[in-house]
């Protein structure tokens, strides 16, 4: 099938895929209001095979050691498919699956499929990593842009009670240490055991919750336009510090819902 953008309906929820930049989703409109920030690097991206930094690219598999390109100098960033065109695989009125073959600079063969899954008050990401050949270790994640404000309204709020923060050193990599949670402005992991769930409030317009089972976030709010809400299977660097295996019989699998009520 084609490349081309998809849009996807339900009640008065409408989302734009992107299949030939980076499989993100482009947009999503409530009651015609546009929840994310708007521009070809922003959306909502998928972070695969890896999230967040990997320390100055380098990563060990086994006595192996992998360089990964310095796309964030001096270390690599939010994996490789986010710069990638993926194949749209099937896709309904409320529906679509999306494929991408890992290919170099990624030194392992694997399949990642994503399912971007609508209803009238939610959105559902699901993303799985497969591999018929040798084993390596992954990470899956998502990196949306959620605009700070809705138009005239009042900024958003982010509301959640993580367990811990990871530290974070001056090459913005986590230490190993984890530390009690800090007041923002954030861009930082925190660890949440019993799954990640961010409440994002825009005063008196609408209240959002991200919800992932796994238990890593990042969350970033340094930039004037938008926040940023990353339900991740590991910690920046993971690949290094918490490997995640994707084995022929195993496949690597997560998800991330986003709900919605009206305020």
């Amino acid at each position: 099938m084609s490349n081309g953008d998809i849009t996807l309906t339900a009640g008065d929820a409408e989302v734009t895929v992107l299949p030939g930049n980076g499989g993100r989703v482009g947009g999503l409109r409530v009651g015609g209001v546009e929840l994310l920030r708007q521009g070809e690097r922003f959306g909502c991206f998928p972070m695969v095979p890896w999230c967040g930094r990997i320390r100055e690219g380098r990563f060990r598999d086994g006595a192996t050691v992998r360089q990964m390109p310095l796309n964030a100098p001096p270390h690599a960033i939010h994996g490789t498919a986010r710069d990638a065109v993926w194949r749209t695989a099937r896709t309904g009125t409320d529906e679509a699956v999306l494929t991408y073959d890992l290919v170099e600079p990624w030194p392992y063969p694997g399949r990642v499929t994503q399912r971007i899954a609508l209803t009238g008050d939610s959105l559902t990401l699901t993303m799985s990593v497969e591999t018929y050949e040798s084993s390596f270790p992954a990470q899956i994640g998502w990196h949306p842009w959620f605009n700070r404000s809705l138009g005239d309204g009042e900024d958003v709020r982010i509301d959640f009670a993580p367990a811990w923060q990871e530290e974070r050193g001056e090459d913005h990599l986590p230490t190993g240490h984890r530390v009690e949670a800090k007041p923002g402005p954030w861009d930082d992991c925190f660890g949440m055991p019993g799954g990640v769930d961010v409440t994002l409030t825009w005063p008196g317009r609408l209240e959002l919750r991200v919800t992932s089972r796994e238990e890593w976030v990042v969350v970033y709010d340094e930039q004037r336009e938008a926040v940023c809400v990353e339900p991740q299977t590991g910690p920046p660097d993971g690949l290094n510090s918490r490997p995640r295996l994707v084995t022929p019989l195993e496949p690597l699998e997560a998800s991330t819902t986003w709900s919605w009520t009206r305020l």
